[in-house]
């Protein structure tokens, strides 16, 4: 048979988007996602945005790490690579929406929508119809017709209670010409608390067991194999990256990672990976940071272990000791609150970190701070994204780098890089998956 005559490879490959946030995107996500592992479908997740917990929720759900797509981030090109690359070897690609189908940073700019639009896969809605039932047909032509470009086959309805309310739901569906492929009934157990910055990944969570109840409550009630028919389509044909660079022999680079500081873009690993030697440590609970060239404190829930993190002296005096010796550091959100001389509670109880930074920051009188950030450092520009609702007060004067920080709309916002030796710290979340420039000069490498 000739290479031309070979039948095409077709996978499912969709994106869930939704009217609004809260409509039940990620717990329908999960649980397909365990659903398809159930039945031995090796299932990729993306997930639309900057989020760092939703990603974590996939990969327990599926077993695999769920990739970041965000087109204010990186580039569309990036974007389209990253799909290609993570879909070559899956038998089904399903990329999480972020907040409403078409809400973006600037109008459509980073949405649902715009991703979708870009990888050119069709969109599956998750509607909430707690409260509805044949006015679902307004709302699904809306979306189907309001940027005809998009293609929106199929509708799962969540909070659905009986089959009487879901026959209203499919007469719905059939006038505004989108396919009804089912629904999930509300239920307590499989619910996932918040946190302040998102949906809780607490460690006393039981996540295997929520992910098999919403999968095994979706196989009864969502025609799992006419959603995976309707949206199979040939793999992706975009260029897949090479290598940027073999590892730099004998350098190594420790990587806090516990239940304080998870915070980790996939691809910003891979980036290290492909400098050196990747090593992780617990600032919870190992004693000390392991032998290293390059220290990244990575950004998490810090606040939650305050009197853990406070009590390991052994660590904080091994930090402090690899920054004070000028030994290579960066630290975001967290991680910077953790180099700092103390956290102080929400209840106003101080806890004293690290104490190489003169900071002091503290969760009482919570203020939410949020949105992309564009950062212009001499000739390099990189993006990120700020999201924290602790309040940072400098102690003394604090070196900051000389650059600019501009909003998803360009306008300037007063958030700081701080610079002391050869420490980096910021409130931002730096995304250098695709560029590495930032992250060579960091190191003081060059290739």
């Amino acid at each position: 048979m000739s290479r031309s005559s070979m039948p095409v490879r077709k996978t499912p490959q969709f994106l869930i988007a939704a009217p609004s946030s809260n409509s039940g995107k990620t717990t329908i996500t999960l649980g397909i996602l365990r659903a398809l592992t159930n039945r031995g479908i090796g299932a990729q997740s993306f997930k639309c945005g900057p989020d760092y917990i939703d990603p974590i929720l996939h990969a327990k759900a599926a077993g695999r790490s769920c990739i970041n797509l965000d087109t204010f981030m990186c580039s569309n090109n990036h974007v389209k690579e990253l799909f290609a690359t993570y879909s070559q070897n899956a038998e089904a690609s399903i990329v999480e929406g972020v907040m409403g189908m078409f809400d973006g940073a600037d109008k459509m700019k980073g949405s649902s929508a715009e991703i979708a639009l870009l990888l050119d896969i069709p969109v599956i809605m998750v509607v909430n119809a707690k409260a509805m039932a044949y006015s679902a047909a307004a709302l699904l032509y809306g979306f189907k017709n309001f940027f005809p470009e998009i293609k929106l086959p199929g509708v799962i309805f969540n909070n659905v209670k009986t089959e009487s309310h879901y026959s209203f739901l499919q007469d719905a569906c059939r006038d505004a010409g989108v396919e009804a492929l089912g629904y999930l009934p509300p239920q307590e157990d499989i619910e996932i608390p918040d946190r302040h910055l998102g949906l809780s990944i607490a460690s006393d969570i039981n996540f295997d067991a929520i992910c098999n109840k919403i999968a095994a409550s979706l196989e009864k009630t969502v025609d799992i194999q006419r959603l995976l028919d309707l949206t199979a389509r040939p793999l992706p044909s975009f260029k897949t990256p090479k290598p940027l660079h073999t590892l730099k022999p004998g350098f190594k680079i420790a990587v806090a990672h516990d239940e304080a500081f998870s915070f980790t873009y996939h691809e910003n690993l891979e980036a290290l990976r492909r400098i050196g030697d990747v090593v992780f440590f617990s600032p919870l609970t190992d004693r000390s940071i392991p032998p290293c060239d390059f220290l990244y404190l990575a950004g998490g829930y810090p606040e939650l272990f305050l009197d853990r993190l406070s009590t390991n002296t052994s660590m904080l005096q091994s930090v402090s000791k690899f920054c004070e010796n000028d030994g290579k550091v960066y630290s975001e959100c967290g991680g910077m609150m953790y180099l700092g001389k103390s956290i102080t509670a929400s209840d106003g109880k101080v806890f004293d970190m690290v104490g190489f930074l003169p900071l002091r920051t503290s969760m009482e009188s919570p203020k939410m701070r949020l949105g992309y950030r564009s950062v212009h450092i001499g000739d390099i520009h990189i993006k990120g994204h700020e999201f924290h609702y602790s309040t940072c007060i400098e102690l003394e004067d604090v070196e900051a780098l000389s650059c600019s920080v501009e909003n998803a709309r360009g306008a300037n916002v007063d958030s700081k890089i701080y610079r002391k030796h050869s420490t980096t710290a910021s409130y931002i979340h730096l995304y250098w998956g695709e560029d590495q420039k930032f992250l060579n000069n960091l190191m003081g490498l060059s290739f």
